[in-house]
């Protein structure tokens, strides 16, 4: 192993510290609000929320499942996979800033169209990062994989815990995979994103927020991302040099 990947294993070993680290008073205090609001909820409009998303991403798997690249990084070392990968990032966060301000200065309408939109750019650099570090995305594992990345990203300290223990684990999780839990999935990414997206829809500075949000929601999925991968591929210590 060389000195670049020790580096990153240890960029990797601080990134799964700060995940598992107990979050802030005001993050428990607001994910204990709207889990409150999730119990006032009908059932029946959970189950529509989430068969909707369910759908919704489905159909964003097989879109980037598409127009994926998929023999980008073919040869290409771990530093130039982290350089390739951070360029893209930059470039799907333009288009999520682009999109961001151009909804949010629509009004409600365009402002929850924002949603969908998002989405399907969010899932798009999923792929491009799975191609990246050399993961077939032709295999069901690595789309379900993908969701987990996802989930890890937009998710509760709960949650969070959980699925990165799913994630380090996944070589062998992997041989016995089971369907996403899709009610946790759509819930937990809408109590993640909900403040960002409320203020989106606010006259006079939507198109402001929506910018700022997509941006910092699109840097904090690349750097997952890319942390997730990058731990697939160091699974153990490298030897120093």
């Amino acid at each position: 192993m060389n000195e670049y990947e020790l580096k990153v294993y240890e960029e990797v070993e601080e990134w799964k510290r700060k995940l598992t680290r107990r979050s802030g008073m005001m993050n428990r205090l607001s994910k204990k609000a709207q889990g409150k609001i999730n119990e006032f909820i009908p059932e029946k409009v959970h189950e529509v929320m989430t068969e909707s998303i369910k759908a919704m991403v489905k159909a964003t798997l097989f879109g980037s499942q598409m127009t994926t690249n998929k023999d980008q990084a073919h040869g290409l070392t771990l530093a130039e996979r982290d350089e390739l990968a951070v360029k893209k990032m930059a470039a799907f966060q333009k288009t999520a800033m682009i999109e961001g301000a151009g909804t949010g200065a629509g009004g409600i309408l365009l402002g929850l169209a924002d949603f969908p939109l998002l989405l399907s750019i969010k899932m798009k650099f999923l792929f491009e990062a799975a191609s990246i570090y050399g993961f077939n995305t032709k295999e069901y594992a690595e789309r379900l994989f993908i969701l987990h990345v996802f989930q890890l990203a937009f998710s509760s300290e709960e949650i969070r815990k959980s699925t990165l223990a799913e994630i380090e684990n996944w070589e062998t999780r992997k041989t016995v995979l089971v369907e996403m839990d899709w009610r946790k999935f759509q819930q937990e990414y809408r109590d993640y994103i909900d403040l960002a997206k409320m203020l989106q829809l606010v006259p006079g500075i939507g198109a402001f927020v929506g910018a700022y949000a997509n941006n910092n929601l699109l840097k904090h999925l690349g750097d997952t991302a890319m942390n997730a991968y990058r731990l697939r591929l160091l699974q153990k210590s490298p030897d120093p040099i």
